[in-house]
């Protein structure tokens, strides 16, 4: 039996095979991945939203009073045609009060994580662009607050401070500021070491400038992408100190003190229920929406994703040259 040689591929044949298997492995790994966090984006996007629009346009539109609108007599009413939600121990209206709930839950959160990134995002700017003793010092002090449980802190601060939405805001800024220091520091250390920075610098740009010009624009995005996770935990932090009493005081529609009030009410499902699930939704939603801005715009978690792509997709070499013999 005659066997004929073998004649692997040359590297000008083998090489254009190569590149063309890992273009479509990219391609084709990818693209589940790029419609996954569309359609994660897009979801979330939509549910943030329509939480958003609720909060606004609520009062124009629920069927009853979240506050005054009692009938003893409907007290602890199942859903029903008049009460889509049913009723509480008052006789209010569970679904007009869910829906308002959104005009307090969501600007609580937002304004905690907006204070937190303004005030941890600066310490972090000056201590990493800056160094020396302030840096030393900002970090000392993160330490120190991230060295206790977030939740415990939190509870302390805003029983300290008393029963109100603004000193929910305060707590929950003051046990999550050092998470941004920490993070605008490192992306700081990161940036300025890069040729672009130092050639400023070596030209004479003043160090305002260069920070804000050269060192700002690519740190931004790690920080918008933890606000936006953040904004979840923030309202589970805010459901989490209504839940325990020191949040928004009554009679004020807030998710956490209803879920409160239902728990000595098992049998009357529907009061925790509705407003679990509104926390749920928007939890969620942010979560889905800051994860696929994280695949977005981290390269670590792209350079990742590439290789991945293309480590399992890709066809070797040896397995091209046996299929050409």
């Amino acid at each position: 039996m005659t066997h004929l040689p073998i004649t692997p591929p040359s590297p000008e044949t083998a090489a254009p095979a190569v590149g063309r298997s890992a273009r479509r492995a990219l391609r084709l790994g990818s693209a589940p991945l790029a419609s996954g966090g569309t359609t994660a984006i897009v979801v979330g996007t939509a549910v943030v939203v329509a939480w958003a629009l609720i909060a606004l346009t609520s009062p124009w539109w629920t069927p009853y009073d979240p506050v005054t609108d009692q009938n003893l007599a409907q007290r602890l009413a199942g859903p029903s045609a008049a009460h889509w939600f049913g009723t509480d121990y008052l006789g209010r209206d569970v679904f007009s009060r869910v829906m308002a709930g959104a005009r307090l839950s969501l600007p609580v959160a937002g304004a905690a994580v907006a204070l937190a990134l303004l005030v941890g995002g600066a310490l972090g700017a000056v201590a990493g662009f800056a160094g020396g003793l302030l840096d030393e010092v900002a970090m000392r002090v993160s330490d120190l607050f991230m060295s206790f449980p977030a939740m415990i802190l939190a509870l302390a601060i805003a029983a300290a401070l008393g029963p109100s939405a603004l000193n929910v805001v305060i707590a929950i800024a003051a046990v999550t500021w050092p998470e941004y220091t920490r993070l605008m520091r490192g992306q700081v250390l990161a940036v300025k070491g890069n040729l672009h920075v130092l050639a400023a610098e070596s030209v004479g740009c003043r160090r305002g400038r260069v920070f804000r010009r050269h060192v700002l624009p690519f740190v931004t995005p790690a920080l918008v992408v933890k606000a936006t996770v953040d904004l979840g935990m923030a309202v589970l932090l805010a459901a989490g100190l209504s839940f325990i009493g020191v949040g928004a005081p009554p009679p004020a529609p807030e998710w956490g003190s209803m879920v409160s009030e239902a728990a000595s009410r098992i049998d009357q499902w529907w009061l925790g229920l509705f407003p679990g699930l509104a926390i749920l939704s928007i939890v969620l939603s942010v979560n889905f929406v800051g994860d696929a801005m994280r695949d977005r715009y981290d390269p670590r978690m792209r350079a990742q994703r590439t290789r991945r792509s293309a480590r399992t997709s890709a066809p070797p070499v040896a397995a091209q040259a046996g299929d050409l013999a």
